[in-house]
């Protein structure tokens, strides 16, 4: 439900103009309390952002608030703590969140889902900087840099009822918009790069597996890019990975702008025979992707196929029958 963490941040990964954008604009804030609203789809990096906002600013605690699990009848004593007897099941007084995050920054992430009820106490706790924790008479203080997160868009939230207009303006003094992966592609080397350094073994990215992953939307951006990487150095041990190693979601990509291709050819009465009218695919189906990467893992090991196996990722009994499979023999390999 929440975290409380002093983890060094990473660095945010890009050299494109928007991503430069978003780091200049981090320059100018970082050192201020003014709260700031990062707004995103999911896996751009709103946290990462918030991360370094904070070690650059306040000295305390990063605490986390996931707005999308205060739910239920404990999600008042989750953000302001309760005392013992507060109500049943509370055997001992409890600390919440707000006051975590005294002297440091509290990041509500996915701030859109917070209810309406919360919405309301948390403008006062930002408004007068007190709170009272559940079943007590005491208010208590806590003073912190509230930096907050959404992939909604709040000024739509506001219009409809479903979000405080009040609150919307006390955290939207600044705004950091950041970008989706699709709307960056240049940055996808470098993410490329970095991954494969924190979780690679000295694996490289094939030249036919770069260019699937540049042609990809990535409706889960870097996040999805991130598990992509994961899934690919799991699979092969290296040291090339292939376009045959990427998720099942991205061999789909691949597959489908050729059946699309074939049916607008189709459609529109192109003939398979080889006229000057003939409809060509840009795109190399999967299968000749696989026998062109067996031919020069072949080619490069001079027919050793222990070794052409271990290039490849895969076993010896696999390549053997993959070799039969395509028809591949001697003479392709010369």
């Amino acid at each position: 439900m929440a975290t409380l963490t002093m983890d060094p941040p990473r660095v945010l990964v890009g050299r494109s103009p928007k991503v430069q954008g978003v780091l200049q604009q981090m320059d100018k804030v970082s050192s201020s309390r003014w709260p700031v609203l990062i707004l995103g789809e999911t896996g751009t990096g709103k946290e990462l952002i918030a991360k370094n906002l904070h070690s650059r600013g306040a000295p305390g605690p990063f605490v986390v608030v996931d707005c999308s699990s205060l739910v239920g009848p404990l999600m008042e004593s989750e953000l302001f703590g309760h005392t013992k007897g507060a109500f049943t099941g509370a055997a001992g007084p409890k600390l919440g969140l707000i006051e975590m995050a005294n002297a440091g920054t509290a990041f509500f992430d996915e701030i859109g889902e917070l209810p309406l009820d919360l919405q309301a106490k948390l403008l006062r706790v930002l408004q007068e900087k007190e709170f009272r924790p559940v079943g007590s008479t005491l208010v208590r203080r806590s003073d912190f840099r509230v930096i907050s997160a959404t992939n909604r868009d709040l000024a739509a939230e506001v219009e409809k009822g479903t979000f405080r207009r009040d609150l919307y303006f006390r955290l939207n003094v600044i705004t950091l918009r950041l970008p989706p992966l699709r709307s960056r592609v240049e940055d996808i080397p470098d993410l490329v790069d970095h991954f494969l350094r924190r979780y690679g073994r000295g694996h490289q990215m094939s030249a036919e597996a770069m260019e699937a992953l540049l042609s990809y939307e990535w409706p889960g951006n870097v996040r999805q890019l991130e598990h992509c990487i994961q899934h690919m150095v799991a699979v092969n041990s290296g040291p090339v990975l292939h376009a045959g190693d990427l998720p099942t979601m991205l061999l789909n990509h691949m597959s489908q702008p050729t059946s699309d291709m074939l049916a607008v050819a189709s459609a529109v009465g192109y003939s398979a025979s080889p006229t000057p009218n003939t409809f060509t695919s840009p795109i190399i189906p999967l299968p000749e992707l696989e026998k062109r990467a067996i031919i020069e893992a072949m080619r490069y090991t001079k027919g050793d196929r222990t070794m052409a196996a271990s290039l490849l990722g895969i076993g010896r009994t696999t390549l053997y029958r993959k070799l039969k499979d395509y028809g591949v023999e001697a003479v392709d390999l010369q």
